[in-house]
């Protein structure tokens, strides 16, 4: 199954959140710098609770305001991807590239976009400078978006690299822990896809995927009662989901 791209993103929106808070509590400027700040924040928390449109009139506020502000155009991007408005959210990248070039959240946020749209040379190569960068205290954000790369260009020993290397800087880092443990089934490493779905259960909930992989691991290890146990969950708890409705033929 391919993954669900709007869900990708949903789930980005909540970390890019983060990201625009310590962006901007660790900057210092002028009134209107602190203005478009204020806004910026706004727009990407209207984002978070999916009000697109009281969101992009923040952002537009916030641009007004400070036209030259990376991580405003940054968070445009974002808000265009969710609109799927491609073109825009690209030219928006570009011009957040061509504001602060060095910047790594930039670097990583255009990178994974480019490499869902494809042109993977020109994301690997944004992804690894967000990489190797000194100031990027959060390297296993680009590298799990790296290794998703890969995975897309058919590249699954190098993928699995990057997402083991991503777990090596954050053992908890829940999408690193998923990618894994999705390789694990497919290449029949049962025990290991069980193993890391654990570790994902610990720090996140599980969703449709979560529960899919988990019954497929659980009947090719023989543990039929548990299989089943993820069955009746995902039928209770995403009865609409692609997964659910694949159920009936994967256990006949």
């Amino acid at each position: 199954m391919l993954p669900d791209t709007s869900k990708i993103i949903n789930c980005l929106v909540g970390l890019f959140l983060t990201l625009v808070f310590t962006s901007c509590a660790s900057s210092t400027g002028t009134k209107n710098d602190d203005s478009a700040s204020i806004y910026l924040q706004l727009g990407v928390r209207y984002m978070d609770l999916n009000k697109l449109e009281v969101a992009k009139e923040n952002l537009q506020l916030a641009l007004k305001k400070d036209p030259d502000n990376a991580q405003v155009h940054n968070a445009f991007a974002f808000l265009y991807e969710k609109l799927n408005d491609y073109d825009q959210a690209k030219e928006h990248y570009e011009m957040a590239l061509g504001v602060s070039p060095d910047d790594w959240s930039v670097q990583n946020n255009f990178g994974r976009f480019l490499c869902d749209r494809g042109e993977y040379e020109q994301g690997m190569a944004l992804l690894n400078q967000a990489i190797s960068t000194q100031l990027n205290d959060r390297q296993w954000l680009a590298l799990t978006n790296a290794g998703r790369c890969q995975l897309a260009m058919k590249q699954q020993q190098g993928a699995k690299a990057y997402f083991k290397q991503a777990l090596i800087l954050n053992n908890t880092y829940a999408p690193a822990l998923l990618e894994m443990q999705k390789i694990s089934y497919q290449n029949g490493e049962y025990w290991a896809a069980k193993g890391y779905l654990q570790r994902y259960l610990s720090v996140a909930a599980h969703t449709s995927g979560t529960l899919w992989f988990g019954m497929q691991t659980e009947r090719a290890l023989g543990n039929a009662a548990l299989a089943k146990e993820y069955q009746n969950l995902l039928m209770e708890k995403f009865p609409l989901s692609d997964e659910a409705k694949q159920i009936k033929p994967v256990l006949q």
